[in-house]
């Protein structure tokens, strides 16, 4: 949620004449996020989010959008898209795709509690339930087809040690295989500043905008390996049982998917570490930008391996 395309005031103002809205009254870039340019937007009637988007295309974001609007409209706690006047939620500004949604309430909590860790667990395992009932696909463009693509784009870029792991981590991954397990809508990053919560309360799940279809037990290992990692990247154990239990009071494990458990963490893992990597070596210019620490998911992985023989253990 960075800003690389900078809005002025009566550029905004004509794009909001497509939609039925009050009165703009104020906006500002918000700098959270690393991925597309966003802006509060505020009418004299509603608070918005403006998102243009910056490398996913006009005919990849439908699915973002209606599945957005769908979990809205089936109580799972997510900011519904803003049709314009023709009905549609997606539009053009500065040559950009751009979406207006509501904006959600609450605020997200840096240093969650076992009870904030519990409420995200819980959305967590009703969105996976609700999406049975969504019909639109997309592939995880995030998959190990990038991971091995990234890591040839990062080989000269990174020492020695941190590339012999990452290699080694690709190695044991693609021995990994997941065709039995459950498979669905996943959000792909809910990390905590993709949260908003009023106390101990959750008002919203936010940016899906990596959501796809793929193993859902990966979507959780994703969320937990943000939401309950310590600063050595070691998990806290009450915050994840408190997790794992509010999600399966939705969603209850097959057997399977507890044996991949401690595969699935250290692939999302790497996902990470590789993502936050990229950043940092070949950053995009923005007006305001935001580059996250690619060190605490290399911590993470090397936790996830050394505690393996334990991490199913959290599920009971």
């Amino acid at each position: 949620m960075s800003v690389y395309t900078p809005v002025e005031q009566n550029e905004l103002e004509n794009f909001l004449t497509h939609y039925d809205l009050d009165e703009l009254e104020s906006f500002q870039g918000i700098s959270a996020g690393i991925e597309n340019t966003n802006y509060f937007v505020t009418t004299s009637k509603q608070s918005l989010v403006l998102t243009l988007f910056e490398s996913l295309s006009a005919n990849e974001l439908p699915y973002f959008l209606e599945l957005m609007a769908f979990l809205a409209e089936h109580a799972i706690p997510s900011a519904h898209p803003i049709a314009d006047r023709q009905g549609q939620y997606l539009r053009t500004l500065n040559n950009k795709p751009a979406a207006l949604v509501k904006r959600l309430t609450g605020t997200s909590i840096m240093e969650p509690n076992a009870a904030q860790c519990q409420a995200i667990g819980k959305a967590l395992g009703m969105m996976h339930t609700a999406v049975k009932d969504f019909s639109a696909v997309r592939e995880n463009t995030r998959g190990p087809h990038w991971w091995h693509e990234t890591l040839k784009a990062l080989t000269p870029r990174i020492d020695s040690e941190d590339l012999q792991l990452l290699q080694e981590e690709l190695v044991f991954q693609a021995d990994a295989r997941h065709t039995e397990l459950p498979r669905g809508v996943i959000h792909a990053d809910l990390f905590r500043d993709n949260a908003l919560f009023d106390g101990d309360t959750l008002t919203g799940v936010i940016d899906f905008y990596y959501a796809c279809n793929d193993v859902l037990l990966y979507d959780i290992a994703v969320t937990l390996n943000d939401w309950c990692s310590q600063t050595n990247g070691a998990l806290d154990e009450q915050k994840s049982r408190a997790l794992l239990r509010a999600y399966q009071s939705e969603r209850p494990l097959l057997e399977a998917e507890r044996a991949a458990w401690p595969v699935l963490l250290r692939a999302a893992a790497l996902r990470f570490w590789l993502s936050r990597l990229y950043d940092l070596h070949f950053p995009r210019e923005g007006e305001i930008t935001h580059t996250k620490d690619p060190d605490a998911f290399k911590h993470i992985l090397l936790q996830r391996k050394a505690q393996a023989a334990h991490l199913a253990d959290l599920w009971d």
